[in-house]
């Protein structure tokens, strides 16, 4: 307990909007209606749901308000677009008074959020009550040491966010070139097939919920969608699994060097190859496609995540709540497949870029790594 920092229910200290149940028949397409928050649309801060009907008092939320998906990872975020509906499985949450700072509660909440997730049984989609959110602990610094505190973790997510436009910049470079090789799927002059027509296999990870061990040493690498970011593989905070059951799950899907991972729960559409050696294993979060050898997987990788790929995913999104891309779903999608020749000349022209983003990559680890740090010793 630190000096001078008093400890409330977060029920005392902060106001709670909870969602409504909006009539999921009314939902549309049509953006002349109010946008609907959705779980899937918490972290990345826009909707493509919209409302059409009756719409009850007190549940309009506004740019920059901090909301709370409280299914599946309980994450929080400002909303970055306009006003919209909040939907029920998502809630507002915002200072009661002046003593507050809301940037203080987004930092706390952060941790807290990630405390209850990891305390939270469940048998398919975690669920976050309500009851539970109002009774948090939160700890309530004096407000000169709230900004002070924000203050420096600020700075540090701005440094991350210059990288990360940065990052943007040459996936832009890369896709632009992607486009001026092969055109896009509505106007090419090479073959359109389906994942399934260009892979040897497609399969989802273990859908048990694993038992973890903390044994690094005997334990065996195991990822999720959460491992897989801006189409890396990011091993630095993976989880591991006792041998035992390792060698259960490796009888049924073996990753290997070459293969894709492509992220088909929660934060969907995302893929990365597969770069390493290391034995590993995957959650149902996770797709592993396995590239015919007449296809680079260095290429697949652009494919993939090129924007009329990413809009295919998007269309055939199953679920109201947690995003879901189904197998069936990936296996349909279509990509342009030119010959090999022409893959090896795309994945030597964009070698340099690839370089130049591990290279920046790094840098935001560091500074992500830095950030944890300060996050952990202000509120830890």
């Amino acid at each position: 307990m630190r000096e001078g920092w008093t400890y409330k229910k977060l029920g005392e200290v902060c106001g709670i909007q909870y969602g409504f149940a909006f009539d999921s028949s009314f939902f549309c397409e049509d953006d002349n209606y109010p946008q609907l928050i959705r779980i899937r649309d918490v972290v990345r801060g826009y909707s493509e749901t919209y409302y059409k009907g009756a719409i009850p008092e007190g549940y309009y939320v506004e740019n920059g308000d901090l909301l709370i998906g409280m299914d599946g990872e309980f994450n929080i975020a400002p909303w970055k677009s306009e006003k919209a509906l909040l939907n029920q499985r998502v809630c507002k949450i915002y200072a009661a008074d002046s003593t507050m700072l809301e940037r203080f509660i987004y930092y706390q909440m952060q941790i807290i959020l990630k405390h209850i997730e990891d305390e939270t049984p469940f048998v398919t989609v975690k669920h976050l009550s309500a009851k539970k959110l109002n009774s948090v602990e939160f700890p309530v610094p004096p407000l000169s040491e709230q900004q002070s505190i924000v203050s420096e973790l600020d700075k540090i997510n701005e440094l991350i966010s210059l990288k990360k436009a940065q990052l943007s910049d040459l996936d832009a470079l890369a896709q632009s070139i992607f486009y001026d090789m092969f055109g896009d799927l509505h106007n090419t002059a090479f073959s359109v097939q389906t994942l399934n027509d260009t892979c040897e296999f497609i399969k989802d990870g273990t859908h048990q919920t694993p038992q973890y061990t903390e044994d690094k040493i005997n334990g065996v690498k195991f990822l999720s969608a959460k491992d897989v970011v801006s189409g890396y593989i990011d091993w630095g905070n993976i989880k591991f699994i006792p041998y035992e059951l390792h060698s259960e799950l490796h009888k049924r899907i073996a990753p290997k060097r070459g293969d894709i991972l492509l992220c088909k729960n929660g934060t969907t559409g995302i893929c990365a190859v597969v770069d390493t050696d290391d034995i590993f294993d995957i959650y149902v979060s996770l797709a592993l496609l396995r590239p015919k050898t007449n296809n680079m997987p260095e290429y697949l990788h652009y494919a993939i995540n090129n924007p009329y790929t990413k809009q295919q995913f998007d269309d055939s999104l199953k679920g109201i709540g947690v995003p879901n891309l189904h197998l069936g779903e990936i296996k349909k999608t279509k990509i342009i497949i030119p010959p090999l020749s022409l893959q090896q000349e795309f994945a030597k022209r964009i070698e340099l870029i690839e370089q130049q983003k591990a290279q920046i990559s790094s840098t935001i680890k560091d500074l992500e790594t830095l950030l944890a740090s300060r996050m952990q010793y202000w509120f830890e």
